[in-house]
């Protein structure tokens, strides 16, 4: 299979509730086959620090950081002087340590003046868990208030997502419950199993969003199943599994992301615009919509 995520360098008005088929949402063979059969590569070594990427006000790139060993760290090659940023902790495809796999999406977000914490470091291999979203998020705090920290007073601590695509998204349902997160994303995800959806679902409180490739997509009927049991936004693109992640600044996965977290994290009134009302962005294009109890 050519990449669970390929790696990458740098529609209707909403519906009425669907009745969930029996055994739709348990298809653990699908999303293991991905899992299994994503590439085994190990990518060159980078460079300590790249720069000069997304398309939003602050160019950015990606690094590693003495305090946070197995992760990568995107954020504004130039840190802004007035608005905090928002944290953003992200899970990989595969649940594979690699923090540039998704490298064009992420760099997008961070140029959109948000700190994004990926799981792994740059070209690495072997698997990751959910805990290295919480480490994620734990570091990012301590260093908005760290003595000599380069991002002191310089992270909003009070704004997080965390979001994750595939078996990221896995991860991400496991910490979901944190309080401290005011919103989760799961890209071309959705949980497997019946017990899972039974307790990991009603622990949710903050809002929640499916992104997904269509019937293609080997998580598309997890996902169905999973926001048919929430108040939840659901949109449809028909890319497939792989989604848009490998196009320069993650393609329209990447737009509707930086969206998505500008609304939530920044309160961006025209942002909000693209997934609420009867004439949202996302509902007269080619994204099929679903919201349920949303607004």
């Amino acid at each position: 299979m050519k990449g669970l995520m390929r790696r990458v360098p740098g529609a209707a008005t909403g519906s009425a509730p669907r009745t969930p088929r029996a055994g739709r949402f348990f298809r653990p063979e699908l999303l293991l086959a991905a899992v299994l059969l994503a590439p085994a590569q190990t990518a060159a070594a980078e460079p300590a620090v790249v720069a000069g990427g997304g398309t939003g006000p602050h160019p950015a790139g990606h690094e590693t950081v003495p305090g946070l060993p197995g992760h990568t760290v995107y954020r504004p090659d130039v840190l802004p002087d007035s608005g905090k940023l928002p944290i953003v902790a992200w899970g990989n495809g595969a649940c594979r340590a690699d923090g540039t796999w998704f490298r064009n999406i992420l760099t997008e977000f961070a140029s959109h003046g948000f700190l994004v914490v990926a799981n792994g470091v740059p070209g690495g291999s072997g698997q990751t868990s959910s805990d290295m979203l919480t480490n994620a998020l734990d570091w990012a705090v301590a260093e908005n208030s760290a003595p000599g920290s380069r991002f002191r007073g310089r992270i909003d601590t009070t704004k997080i997502a965390a979001m994750g695509q595939s078996c990221g998204g896995l991860e991400t349902m496991e910490v979901a419950d944190d309080p401290r997160i005011d919103t989760t994303v799961m890209w071309n995800s959705g949980l497997m199993s019946l017990f899972d959806k039974w307790t990991r679902l009603r622990r949710l409180h903050a809002p929640i969003a499916y992104f997904a490739g269509g019937s293609k997509d080997i998580a598309y009927e997890n996902a169905l199943d999973d926001w048919d049991r929430l108040p939840a936004f659901m949109g449809n693109l028909d890319v497939g599994h792989y989604g848009t992640y490998a196009e320069p600044n993650g393609g329209e996965f990447g737009r509707v992301g930086v969206n998505w977290l500008k609304w939530q994290l920044k309160g961006d009134t025209a942002a909000k615009a693209e997934f609420v009302g009867p004439d949202c962005g996302l509902c007269t294009g080619e994204w099929d919509v679903m919201r349920k109890n949303f607004s």
